[in-house]
Protein backbone atom coordinates (compact mmCIF):
# COMPACT_ATOMS: atom_id res chain seq x y z
CA UNK A 1 0.00 0.00 0.00
CA UNK A 2 1.54 3.27 -1.18
CA UNK A 3 0.41 6.46 0.56
CA UNK A 4 0.41 9.41 -1.86
CA UNK A 5 -0.91 12.13 0.44
CA UNK A 6 -1.99 12.42 4.06
CA UNK A 7 -3.09 15.16 6.45
CA UNK A 8 -5.42 15.28 9.46
CA UNK A 9 -8.56 14.97 7.34
CA UNK A 10 -7.81 12.95 4.18
CA UNK A 11 -5.51 10.19 2.98
CA UNK A 12 -4.84 9.08 -0.61
CA UNK A 13 -3.48 5.71 -1.73
CA UNK A 14 -2.05 4.49 -5.05
CA UNK A 15 -4.30 1.45 -5.48
CA UNK A 16 -2.93 -1.59 -7.34
CA UNK A 17 -5.09 -3.76 -9.59
CA UNK A 18 -5.21 -6.51 -6.96
CA UNK A 19 -6.66 -4.29 -4.22
CA UNK A 20 -10.31 -3.51 -3.55
CA UNK A 21 -11.63 -0.21 -2.20
CA UNK A 22 -14.54 -1.69 -0.25
CA UNK A 23 -15.43 -5.20 0.89
CA UNK A 24 -17.00 -7.50 -1.73
CA UNK A 25 -18.06 -11.14 -2.07
CA UNK A 26 -14.42 -12.30 -2.38
CA UNK A 27 -13.91 -11.63 1.31
CA UNK A 28 -10.53 -10.00 0.58
CA UNK A 29 -9.57 -7.23 2.97
CA UNK A 30 -10.39 -3.87 1.37
CA UNK A 31 -8.16 -0.79 1.40
CA UNK A 32 -10.54 0.93 3.81
CA UNK A 33 -9.80 -1.77 6.42
CA UNK A 34 -6.06 -1.89 5.66
CA UNK A 35 -5.91 1.87 6.18
CA UNK A 36 -7.58 1.56 9.59
CA UNK A 37 -4.85 -0.86 10.66
CA UNK A 38 -2.14 1.42 9.21
CA UNK A 39 -3.48 4.53 10.99
CA UNK A 40 -4.03 2.69 14.28
CA UNK A 41 -0.41 1.49 14.27
CA UNK A 42 1.16 4.70 12.95
CA UNK A 43 -0.52 6.97 15.50
CA UNK A 44 -0.87 4.38 18.28
CA UNK A 45 -4.61 5.05 18.42
CA UNK A 46 -6.79 3.32 20.99
CA UNK A 47 -10.27 2.16 19.97
CA UNK A 48 -11.78 2.38 16.50
CA UNK A 49 -10.20 4.36 13.68
CA UNK A 50 -12.42 6.23 11.20
CA UNK A 51 -11.81 5.73 7.46
CA UNK A 52 -14.52 6.81 5.03
CA UNK A 53 -14.78 5.80 1.35
CA UNK A 54 -15.31 8.86 -0.87
CA UNK A 55 -15.29 7.18 -4.32
CA UNK A 56 -14.54 3.80 -5.90
CA UNK A 57 -12.27 2.31 -8.52
CA UNK A 58 -13.06 -1.04 -10.14
CA UNK A 59 -10.85 -3.81 -8.82
CA UNK A 60 -8.74 -4.22 -12.01
CA UNK A 61 -8.07 -0.45 -12.17
CA UNK A 62 -5.06 1.18 -10.49
CA UNK A 63 -4.36 4.70 -9.30
CA UNK A 64 -5.15 7.45 -6.84
CA UNK A 65 -7.96 6.67 -4.39
CA UNK A 66 -9.06 9.17 -1.76
CA UNK A 67 -10.34 8.34 1.73
CA UNK A 68 -11.61 10.57 4.55
CA UNK A 69 -10.12 10.41 8.05
CA UNK A 70 -12.98 12.31 9.72
CA UNK A 71 -16.76 12.20 9.35
CA UNK A 72 -16.79 15.96 8.62
CA UNK A 73 -14.41 15.60 5.67
CA UNK A 74 -16.31 12.51 4.43
CA UNK A 75 -19.66 14.30 4.21
CA UNK A 76 -18.05 17.30 2.47
CA UNK A 77 -16.08 15.13 0.03
CA UNK A 78 -19.16 13.02 -0.76
CA UNK A 79 -21.02 16.21 -1.69
CA UNK A 80 -18.06 17.43 -3.77
CA UNK A 81 -17.88 14.17 -5.74
CA UNK A 82 -21.65 14.27 -6.27
CA UNK A 83 -21.48 17.86 -7.53
CA UNK A 84 -18.53 17.08 -9.85
CA UNK A 85 -16.27 19.46 -7.91
CA UNK A 86 -13.46 16.88 -7.83
CA UNK A 87 -11.47 16.66 -11.07
CA UNK A 88 -10.42 13.13 -12.06
CA UNK A 89 -8.05 12.35 -14.93
CA UNK A 90 -7.35 8.80 -16.03
CA UNK A 91 -4.71 7.32 -18.30
CA UNK A 92 -5.67 4.32 -20.44
CA UNK A 93 -3.57 2.16 -22.74
CA UNK A 94 -5.91 1.12 -25.54
CA UNK A 95 -5.84 -0.82 -28.80
CA UNK A 96 -5.07 1.47 -31.73
CA UNK A 97 -8.01 2.34 -33.96
CA UNK A 98 -9.01 5.05 -36.41
CA UNK A 99 -10.13 7.71 -33.92
CA UNK A 100 -9.85 11.49 -33.69
CA UNK A 101 -6.85 12.86 -31.75
CA UNK A 102 -9.33 14.11 -29.16
CA UNK A 103 -13.09 14.01 -28.76
CA UNK A 104 -15.99 14.08 -26.34
CA UNK A 105 -17.89 10.79 -26.23
CA UNK A 106 -21.57 10.75 -25.29
CA UNK A 107 -23.35 7.42 -24.97
CA UNK A 108 -26.29 5.92 -23.14
CA UNK A 109 -25.24 3.06 -20.87
CA UNK A 110 -27.43 0.15 -19.85
CA UNK A 111 -26.12 -1.95 -16.99
CA UNK A 112 -26.59 -5.74 -16.95
CA UNK A 113 -26.40 -6.69 -13.27
CA UNK A 114 -26.18 -10.42 -13.96
CA UNK A 115 -23.15 -10.03 -16.25
CA UNK A 116 -21.70 -7.11 -14.21
CA UNK A 117 -21.26 -5.33 -17.52
CA UNK A 118 -22.53 -2.16 -19.20
CA UNK A 119 -23.55 -1.70 -22.83
CA UNK A 120 -23.19 1.61 -24.70
CA UNK A 121 -25.76 2.92 -27.17
CA UNK A 122 -25.80 6.04 -29.35
CA UNK A 123 -29.45 6.74 -28.57
CA UNK A 124 -31.33 6.82 -25.29
CA UNK A 125 -32.79 3.46 -24.25
CA UNK A 126 -35.08 2.22 -21.50
CA UNK A 127 -33.17 2.29 -18.17
CA UNK A 128 -30.11 3.89 -19.81
CA UNK A 129 -27.94 6.54 -18.17
CA UNK A 130 -26.17 9.30 -20.07
CA UNK A 131 -22.36 8.92 -20.00
CA UNK A 132 -19.91 11.63 -21.06
CA UNK A 133 -16.12 11.63 -21.18
CA UNK A 134 -13.47 13.59 -23.03
CA UNK A 135 -10.33 11.84 -24.28
CA UNK A 136 -7.18 12.92 -26.03
CA UNK A 137 -4.30 10.85 -27.41
CA UNK A 138 -1.17 11.77 -25.44
CA UNK A 139 1.13 8.87 -26.38
CA UNK A 140 1.53 6.29 -29.12
CA UNK A 141 3.40 3.02 -29.71
CA UNK A 142 3.30 0.36 -32.44
CA UNK A 143 0.07 -1.21 -31.21
CA UNK A 144 -1.36 1.15 -28.61
CA UNK A 145 -2.44 4.66 -27.79
CA UNK A 146 -2.12 6.27 -24.40
CA UNK A 147 -5.29 8.27 -23.77
CA UNK A 148 -5.88 10.91 -21.14
CA UNK A 149 -9.49 10.83 -20.01
CA UNK A 150 -11.48 13.57 -18.34
CA UNK A 151 -14.43 11.72 -16.83
CA UNK A 152 -17.52 13.92 -16.71
CA UNK A 153 -20.09 11.43 -15.41
CA UNK A 154 -19.52 8.44 -13.16
CA UNK A 155 -21.34 5.43 -14.61
CA UNK A 156 -20.73 1.71 -14.09
CA UNK A 157 -17.64 0.65 -16.10
CA UNK A 158 -18.05 3.88 -18.07
CA UNK A 159 -14.53 4.37 -19.42
CA UNK A 160 -14.13 0.68 -20.24
CA UNK A 161 -17.49 0.51 -22.01
CA UNK A 162 -17.27 3.77 -23.96
CA UNK A 163 -13.72 3.15 -25.24
CA UNK A 164 -14.68 -0.36 -26.33
CA UNK A 165 -17.66 1.14 -28.19
CA UNK A 166 -15.31 3.26 -30.38
CA UNK A 167 -13.07 0.25 -31.12
CA UNK A 168 -10.41 0.97 -28.50
CA UNK A 169 -10.79 -1.62 -25.74
CA UNK A 170 -8.43 -1.12 -22.81
CA UNK A 171 -5.38 -3.40 -22.80
CA UNK A 172 -6.11 -6.51 -20.73
CA UNK A 173 -9.86 -5.89 -20.48
CA UNK A 174 -11.31 -9.21 -21.66
CA UNK A 175 -14.81 -8.24 -20.50
CA UNK A 176 -14.91 -5.38 -23.01
CA UNK A 177 -13.30 -7.08 -25.98
CA UNK A 178 -9.52 -6.97 -25.60
CA UNK A 179 -7.98 -10.21 -26.90
CA UNK A 180 -5.55 -11.06 -24.06
CA UNK A 181 -5.38 -10.56 -20.33
CA UNK A 182 -2.54 -8.69 -18.61
CA UNK A 183 -0.04 -10.80 -16.63
CA UNK A 184 -1.12 -9.18 -13.34
CA UNK A 185 -4.83 -9.78 -14.04
CA UNK A 186 -5.57 -6.05 -14.10
CA UNK A 187 -6.45 -3.75 -16.97
CA UNK A 188 -4.36 -0.82 -18.26
CA UNK A 189 -6.58 1.89 -16.80
CA UNK A 190 -4.97 4.14 -14.21
CA UNK A 191 -6.49 6.95 -12.13
CA UNK A 192 -3.61 9.33 -12.77
CA UNK A 193 -4.65 12.58 -11.11
CA UNK A 194 -7.14 13.88 -8.59
CA UNK A 195 -7.55 17.60 -7.84
CA UNK A 196 -9.95 19.21 -5.39
CA UNK A 197 -10.37 22.00 -2.88
CA UNK A 198 -9.53 20.60 0.55
CA UNK A 199 -12.80 20.06 2.49
CA UNK A 200 -11.43 21.77 5.62
CA UNK A 201 -8.40 23.97 4.79
CA UNK A 202 -9.89 25.06 1.41
CA UNK A 203 -6.45 24.75 -0.21
CA UNK A 204 -6.14 23.43 -3.75
CA UNK A 205 -4.85 19.84 -3.57
CA UNK A 206 -3.51 17.89 -6.56
CA UNK A 207 -2.46 14.25 -6.20
CA UNK A 208 -0.70 12.30 -8.96
CA UNK A 209 -0.31 8.52 -8.88
CA UNK A 210 2.84 6.97 -10.44
CA UNK A 211 2.01 4.43 -13.15
CA UNK A 212 2.19 0.66 -12.48
CA UNK A 213 5.59 -1.02 -12.59
CA UNK A 214 5.29 -2.29 -16.15
CA UNK A 215 7.52 -1.72 -19.20
CA UNK A 216 4.79 -0.36 -21.46
CA UNK A 217 3.48 1.99 -18.78
CA UNK A 218 7.02 3.20 -18.05
CA UNK A 219 7.70 3.78 -21.75
CA UNK A 220 4.55 5.89 -22.08
CA UNK A 221 5.35 7.80 -18.89
CA UNK A 222 8.81 8.57 -20.31
CA UNK A 223 7.12 10.00 -23.46
CA UNK A 224 5.24 12.40 -21.17
CA UNK A 225 8.38 13.63 -19.36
Amino acid sequence: MTILYEDNHVIAVNKTCSEIVQGDKTGDKPLSELLKVYLKEKYNKPGNVFVGVTHRLDRPVSGVTLFAKTSKSLSRLNAMFQNHEVKKFYWAIVKKADIAPEATLTHYLVRNEKQNKSYAYDEERKDSKKAILHYRIIGTSDNYYLLEIDLQTGRHHQIRCQLAKIGCPIKGDLKYGFARSNPDGGISLHARLLSFVHPVSKQEIEITAPVPDDNLWKAFEAQMA
